[in-house]
């Protein structure tokens, strides 16, 4: 009989894995958070109104997409019509 790699793994080890993931990950948006606050800082230095432009631009997009998927998704008829 093989040994199962997952039972010869104590738990708290596993916890502290996910934990540690989890903070990696966090730290990785906090990063790139600051990465997107620094670009946007520095391109309204040299083009006043950059970021709210962007963020125009993104929201307009956000709505495109969002409308595509909500026309792409198909329609289930088990469903009740309110959640489709």
């Amino acid at each position: 009989m093989k040994n199962n790699p997952r039972s010869t793994v104590p738990k708290a080890s596993l916890v502290e894995q996910l934990h540690s993931l989890k903070r990696e990950d966090e730290m990785l948006h906090n990063i790139l958070a600051i990465d997107i606050w620094a670009l946007a800082k520095t391109m309204d230095e040299y083009q006043p109104g950059f970021w709210a432009l962007f963020m125009k631009n993104r929201e307009q997009a956000l709505k495109r997409f969002l409308d595509d998927m909500i026309r792409a998704k198909p329609m289930d008829v088990k469903r009740p019509p309110f959640l489709q």
